[in-house]
């Protein structure tokens, strides 16, 4: 809304500083400033509000060590992020842009799904809460919008760019094509509709769904079919990574923000023609607006470990972790570093695979040998290391160091590249 309102005055009347606005840089600063400020000051009136009314999460008794110390704690706080995401991006973002739409339903969609499990499992007493079934159709219909839009939406491009020399020299047809001089230097942009992703640590090296069909003997108007499940697959299984992780104070958050950090860094790059060009990577039209969202996403998540670290006044809930989560998987989708999620979301991957495996285990030995036999102390892997007597702040701090030795991983296959 500011970013249409300034601009418009920056277009009809010379006001002195006002044409900063068009600067992505400057309003992703204030982007993350508002939205540690919504979290630092509001957060604490939620609380307060969380409070007044009992809205407490029930603890399991687990046998781990501070679990009374948890009891009544108010729970919910994912409230706060959202307020932190939504109300910056509205206001610094260009709200015409696909991209910046889209992460904003995919926000508020998630969110609510994590509100409604929040609220049956606070307000009607059901422990269980939000069916799992419906959970995960409410995650497919979020993956089908992200996909079917990503798909068919004619403003979802990448472009291959030269500099003037290369484009004489290969002889490329200007049809179709667009000429930007940039810092003196002259791009012809070629745009197109194409589903490639890119493949990390192989240089010159990118995926196109098209083969995926090709694979299957049909034809490629059945792509959309294939990345749509895709797409599907990934945002629920990372939104329910991010729930899973969510178990004790600041790690969800924590490793979401080193997430979101790095998802910027790949934002800004993919969509500023000067990088994409020196850095040899995919070129993404439109894709930079989302800098600002990243931006207020990363202060949203900064803001709520303020209250939120241990020992936590706050409680995130289903309403923050199952937000957090779909909103990663989006970006990363739309960023086109899918693949990339294994290592860029590993702590997620990770806390996964190890209910997974302890299920799995369980269940085996239960039919073989008559009794259920475990790998782990106990899952999610956070509460093995509790039961090993790793005290909670150590674990989260030692998780959070591993999330960015990944997101230094992930941001080094650029130059790899």
């Amino acid at each position: 809304m500011l970013y249409h309102l300034f601009t418009y005055l920056d277009q009809h009347y010379d006001i002195w500083g006002i044409g900063v606005f068009r600067y992505l840089t400057f309003r992703m600063g204030l982007a993350v400033i508002l939205s540690l400020t919504i979290s630092a000051v509001y957060g604490k009136r939620l609380i307060n509000a969380l409070h007044r009314l009992q809205v407490s999460e029930t603890i399991r008794d687990l046998g781990l060590q501070g679990e009374e110390t948890k009891r009544g704690t108010p729970t919910m706080g994912g409230l706060i992020m959202l307020g932190a995401i939504l109300i910056p991006t509205l206001l610094l973002a260009r709200l015409t842009n696909v991209y910046v739409l889209l992460m904003i339903a995919v926000t508020v969609l998630c969110g609510l799904i994590g509100f409604v499990d929040d609220y049956i499992k606070v307000f009607k007493k059901d422990k269980a809460g939000l069916s799992g079934k419906f959970k995960i159709i409410g995650q497919i219909i979020v993956g089908l919008g992200v996909g079917l839009t990503l798909y068919f939406n004619e403003a979802v491009i990448v472009s291959t760019h030269h500099t003037v020399q290369e484009v004489q020299r290969e002889k490329i047809d200007t049809t179709n094509m667009v000429s930007r001089v940039i810092s003196g230097q002259k791009f012809h942009i070629e745009n197109e509709k194409s589903l490639t992703t890119t493949i990390p640590f192989f240089k010159f090296s990118e995926f196109d769904y098209n083969n995926l069909t090709s694979f299957f003997g049909l034809d490629t108007k059945y792509t959309w079919i294939f990345y749509v499940l895709v797409v599907i697959f990934l945002i629920t299984a990372v939104s329910n990574g991010a729930n899973i992780t969510d178990g004790i104070d600041g790690l969800a958050a924590g490793t979401s923000a080193i997430v979101g950090s790095t998802l910027g860094i790949f934002i800004f790059v993919s969509g500023n023609i000067l990088f994409a060009n020196y850095l040899n990577i995919m070129y993404i039209p439109h894709l930079g607006e989302l800098f600002v969202f990243a931006g207020a996403f990363v202060g949203a998540c900064i803001g709520f470990l303020w209250y939120n670290s241990y020992p936590a006044q706050v409680f995130m809930g289903d309403t923050g972790s199952l937000m957090l989560g779909g909103v990663i998987a989006a970006l990363a989708i739309i960023v086109r570093k899918e693949l990339l999620i294994p290592i860029l979301c590993g702590i997620f991957l990770v806390e996964n695979l190890s209910v997974m495996i302890q299920v799995s285990y369980f269940k085996y030995t239960k039919r073989k040998y008559g009794e259920g036999r475990r790998v782990f102390l106990m899952s999610p892997i956070h509460h093995h290391f509790q039961k090993k007597g790793f005290h909670e702040a150590k674990i989260v701090t030692r998780f959070w160091i591993a999330g960015i030795i990944l997101a230094v991983l992930s941001i080094i296959t650029l130059k790899l590249r």
